[in-house]
């Protein structure tokens, strides 16, 4: 598919839907901000909770590709697999920051061909962590700039966002990841 296909049908999955997305960012953020602001281990928590809502969130927008009907209950699938999804956010950030030690190039290179994982642990949930980070590296072989360029292409949509003081991620946010997910179905074969 090209980017002006993933977008258009990125645009037509949200339709509809905004309202659900919306909502279960603000659970996501009002929980994230809650547990920040616990001393000493809100830090620590943090860790233990962004990786499930991030699977969650991939487990959202598959589950918009495919038509599905998603239901803000479904912001906590990602927790069913908390230790997978916390292990992959470790792993991904841990050889992310290695190939970062070489020079920043690398580690952008890289932190592209992770980029997948969590769409991939999504989808497949019976897999490690550690094959999910794997095949997403299989997986964006010849396909990093496309994903670098679809991400360009939503530059303007991240300004408005910032000129509308966040206003304006109320559409792009839903919008970007669920092209994000077009582009994961259009390269998984």
């Amino acid at each position: 598919m090209t980017r002006a296909e993933l977008k258009a049908e990125a645009k037509k999955q949200i339709s509809g839907k905004l309202g659900t997305l919306f909502v279960m960012a603000i659970i996501i953020i009002c929980i994230n901000a809650v547990i920040t602001l616990i001393p000493l281990i809100g830090a620590f928590a943090t860790i233990l909770i962004v990786p499930p809502f991030s699977l969650s969130l991939c487990m959202v927008y598959l589950a918009l590709t495919k038509n599905e009907g998603v239901q803000i209950s479904d912001v906590f699938k990602g927790f069913d697999k908390m230790g997978k999804a916390i292990w992959l956010e470790i792993i991904t950030r841990f050889f992310t920051f290695l190939w970062t030690l070489l020079l920043i190039i690398p580690g952008i290179i890289k932190s592209y061909s992770y980029s997948m994982a969590f769409y991939i642990l999504a989808d497949n949930p019976e897999l490690t962590a550690s094959e999910a980070l794997e095949k997403s590296k299989t997986m964006m072989e010849g396909h990093k700039f496309d994903l670098f360029v679809l991400n360009l292409s939503f530059l303007g949509w991240i300004l408005l966002t910032g000129i509308t003081f966040g206003l304006a991620g109320i559409y792009v946010i839903p919008y970007m990841n669920a092209t994000t997910a077009n582009f994961y179905n259009s390269i998984k074969g």
